[in-house]
């Protein structure tokens, strides 16, 4: 018999803890992050610090610990709990020859393998070029380039690293410029569900707090073909990414326009924020925010806290 089950990477997490009454919360996330990447959290460790060291992110001897740690445990993967500069990963990468991932490239990741629609690929690999842009690094051979470089030439001559930005840059540009053209769409979608002179509630939340379950609660509650107009549900972080809107008939020939939002996380990197403002449009727009919150969650008033914070970060206050 061949065993052909995916076997899951063995990860270790690990954090700097800055006197931070939240750190226990955040590293349980952070292995829910893990999880939800596919990976198996075999172990963890934290350091009390004042401040993260520059160049290392711990201290030598807690790197030492976590290496012998995590080679006892047989992981492949170091995840930590913040973003890390490009010279403290690569150090560490040194320091205990293991893959680090930072929190901000394990949402990455998630949002690179939940994403269906175009627009929702384009932003998360907009936020992914923008997060990779300033982590290249010059190619260990300080004289690797990409073309001659002799001095009647020398113009031409131009590193690997600064053909890599040149690359990157136009592939941002490119992009922005086909999400501009996508907003422009859903703009005028949105004005003509405006002229109507519908209500509009947003749902919104923490990832995974049941907004899509209340969606198709209502539609079964309120539409006849809900069957039809039910969204994609699934028990783990970051189902989905697009918005979806639907349109909630009530009893009494009262309408509303509803849509279910992309959730949110505690440290969403603030790169994806950006990408996906014209996604989160529909609750700027909104008449009335839902905050979906599961009640059985011990972390239920930090969750609020998080969606109020990314809230004001999109521009939408006094929620």
């Amino acid at each position: 018999m061949i065993d052909n089950t995916p076997h899951k990477t063995k990860a270790y997490i690990a954090g700097v803890n800055l006197n931070d009454p939240n750190f226990d919360y955040y590293l349980a996330e952070l292995a829910n992050l893990a999880e939800a990447a596919n990976m198996e959290v075999v172990g963890q460790s934290r350091q009390n610090l004042e401040h993260v060291v520059a160049g290392t992110y711990f201290g030598l001897g807690k790197i030492n610990e976590i290496k012998d740690m995590a080679r006892g445990l047989r992981a492949k993967v170091l995840i930590l709990n913040d973003e890390l500069t490009p010279v403290q990963i690569r150090n560490l990468e040194k320091m205990t020859k293991l893959r680090i991932i930072d929190r901000t490239e394990l949402i990455l990741e998630i949002f690179s393998n939940r994403a269906r629609t175009k627009q929702a690929k384009l932003q998360v690999q907009l936020a992914r070029l923008e997060y990779e842009l300033p982590r290249l690094h010059p190619s260990e051979n300080n004289l690797d380039q990409q073309r001659g470089g002799g001095f009647a030439n020398r113009g031409a001559g131009e590193s690997k690293l600064e053909l890599n930005r040149r690359t990157i840059g136009k592939q941002i540009a490119v992009i922005k410029k086909e999400l501009k053209e996508i907003a422009g769409q859903e703009e005028i979608k949105a004005k003509r569900r405006n002229q109507n002179h519908i209500p509009k509630v947003a749902l919104v939340g923490y990832t995974n707090a049941g907004k899509s379950t209340t969606m198709n609660g209502l539609l079964a509650e309120f539409t006849k073909e809900n069957g039809e107009k039910q969204v994609f549900v699934k028990d783990m972080l970051f189902a989905t990414l697009d918005t979806n809107v639907r349109r909630i008939e009530l009893n009494n020939n009262f309408s509303f326009i509803l849509s279910d939002t992309v959730g949110f996380i505690s440290k969403l990197p603030h790169n994806l924020i950006e990408s996906f403002k014209a996604t989160l449009q529909e609750v700027k727009d909104a008449d009335l925010l839902i905050n979906v919150v599961d009640a059985s969650d011990p972390n239920m008033i930090q969750m609020i806290r998080t969606t109020q914070n990314v809230l004001a970060e999109i521009g939408v206050k006094n929620t």
